[in-house]
């Protein structure tokens, strides 16, 4: 396990308000195949087709915000076009940038906040827009007294995967130690185990904290029986992988 791109010297940042006041739900789409975000973490992008580059100008001339969404199976067949998208997006914020020759883009962009789809605009700008509604975590009063533990359940499982022990568990405890939510927890293991991206869109879709952090345990769970020896309870010998996306 890599937090790599989630760094506690950014958690200053995290805490600022990410969105402009004045926000008024409609938001760039940056679709693709194999990225799903989550707030609280960074993600590096190499920007280089001519629609996404525009796109970006567009970010920087105004609120910053760029929102990352999942394209559907069966997207090649329409690349080019409008395929398919998940319909919840990831809102993130450009931290920094660099431009590059031939206008191309290397930017860092830190996910802000889920994002339902509510509507997509007509294709009147070369990138894609929609109008969204904001889905802010939500802890029911109802299980308040079960989270601590269920908080402890999900770090004992990520320890059991870590591949590189003192690295790793010196990473986790310094996340640990800055005292994250159980929902920043959770998307920031969801963003970086190794998952499939369906698995992720799921958790990323759930914006109830107690339903996802059940979910993310049972993932958790099924990667701790695969990387087992052959000779324990798990049968899968095969190492789970990590991905940074």
């Amino acid at each position: 396990m890599d937090f790599g791109h989630w760094t506690l010297n950014r958690m200053s940042s995290i805490d600022e308000p990410a969105l402009p006041k004045d926000f008024a739900g409609t938001v760039r789409l940056f679709p693709l195949p194999n990225l799903v975000l989550f707030p609280h973490v960074v993600q590096p992008l190499h920007i280089f087709e001519p629609r996404y580059r525009e796109m970006l100008e567009d970010a920087l001339a105004s609120d910053g915000l760029i929102a990352m969404v999942l394209l559907e199976p069966g997207w090649e067949r329409d690349y080019e076009g409008r395929p398919a998208i998940a319909p919840v997006a990831c809102l993130g914020k450009v931290l920094s940038h660099e431009r590059l020759a031939g206008g191309k883009f290397n930017l860092l962009l830190r996910g802000a906040c889920r994002a339902a789809i509510r509507r997509e605009h007509p294709a009147e700008r070369v990138f894609r827009q929609a109008d969204v509604d904001l889905l802010e975590d939500f802890y029911p009063a109802s299980s308040a007294a079960r989270r601590p533990r269920v908080q402890r359940q999900l770090v004992e499982l990520a320890r059991e995967l870590l591949p590189d022990k003192a690295a790793g568990q010196q990473q986790l405890d310094d996340l640990l130690a800055s005292q994250v939510s159980l929902g920043m927890l959770t998307d920031i293991f969801a963003y970086t185990l190794g998952f499939p991206f369906s698995t992720k869109q799921r958790l990323l879709a759930e914006w109830n904290v107690d339903r996802r952090a059940r979910l993310l345990a049972d993932q958790l769970s099924k990667l701790v029986q695969r990387a087992a020896p052959p000779d324990s309870p798990g049968e899968g010998a095969y190492p789970p992988r990590f991905s940074l996306n």
